[in-house]
């Protein structure tokens, strides 16, 4: 599978990478709903024998249990290890309330969290998951700690998530920043205007989540599945998976069904295409609940749309925003 250098890092990353969301299992706020740990290894495994050769998870997925998932996946797993990215400052008290933390004593004890739980020596990626909801000093105060646990030799590159180029300056002023991870779907865009052109200009790498909005443009989603999401799924309060916004999203669906159908590829291939047709993005992170699903999406890493295939995605996705 195609790579691509990440930033200012030494990692040749493919296209898409594995997103380990949903491996964390229910029982938390932003829960995918029921998951099986055996359907998440073997979705793992499949994704490492068509070629991605990276997983992104984070700590606060399932409270901890995506990473331990992960673990327990690259355990059983015989070929080369992948590389492993995950996150802090997002932490969780006994009730499982989470919070943002973002001080010294927390990112530190938080990364050695990970590293337990990951079962390794060194982060591959270490990012910061969200900046502080006031945007105040303790930004710096993670990145300084961040960029220390890199020297020591805990990580081995750092990057941020959900930044903003102004948070981005604020943490290269202290120490590189490799990546920044932002949603980045054909339903949101707003990235487009300012955060990647400021990435490209600065050489960092972006990767990029949510590339088939959570699931609702893989073809799968429809007006009763969408109905019955469980209230443990974060998605039955999402508005995109609502009227009015629900019967134009399959609409749009329904024209990246076409668009496939010309590449024999599916619509989730094709909005994961879109996505990686950007210059600015390093690759794309895709969640996978099942080996199946993996099969169904890993045309998309050499997948080139066509000018007229844009056109109509394109214009379909203009029709969704008004």
């Amino acid at each position: 599978m195609q790579t691509k250098k990440l930033g200012n890092s030494d990692l040749q990353i493919t296209r898409i990478g594995f997103g380990a969301w949903a491996a964390g299992g229910p029982g938390w706020e932003f829960a995918w709903g029921t998951q099986d740990d055996a359907d998440s290894i073997a979705a793992i495994h499949r994704a490492l024998e068509h070629g991605i050769n990276w997983i992104d998870t984070a700590a606060v997925y399932g409270l901890g249990h995506s990473e331990e998932v992960v673990a327990r996946a690259l355990q059983t797993w015989p070929g080369a290890e992948p590389y492993v990215f995950t996150k802090c400052s997002l932490r969780w008290d006994a009730d499982g309330k989470i919070n943002s933390s973002h001080s010294a004593a927390s990112v530190r004890e938080e990364c050695e969290d990970s590293l337990r739980r990951l079962q390794i020596d060194v982060i591959d990626l270490y990012q910061m998951h969200w900046p502080p909801r006031d945007n105040g000093p303790q930004l710096e105060e993670a990145w300084q700690t961040m960029a220390a646990l890199q020297k020591e030799g805990k990580v081995r590159w750092i990057g941020v998530s959900n930044f903003d180029p102004a948070q981005m300056r604020r943490a290269q002023a202290i120490a590189p920043v490799t990546s920044n991870q932002p949603p980045y779907s054909i339903l949101r865009r707003a990235i487009e205007a300012e955060n990647l052109p400021f990435c490209l200009e600065q050489g960092i790498g972006t990767i990029s989540y949510a590339p088939m909005a959570s699931g609702l443009l893989t073809g799968s989603m429809n007006r009763e599945r969408a109905a019955a999401l469980p209230p443990g799924d974060f998605r039955s309060r999402n508005p995109e998976f609502r009227e009015p916004k629900l019967s134009k999203n399959i609409e749009l669906v329904d024209r990246m069904k076409n668009v496939g159908a010309r590449h024999g590829r599916g619509p989730g291939e094709v909005a994961i295409a879109w996505v990686l047709k950007n210059e600015a993005i390093t690759g794309a992170i895709v969640g996978s609940r099942s080996a199946k699903q993996i099969d169904g999406i890993i045309g998309a890493a050499d997948l080139a749309l066509t000018p007229q295939d844009i056109s109509e995605i394109e214009g379909a996705a203009a029709a969704v925003a008004r």
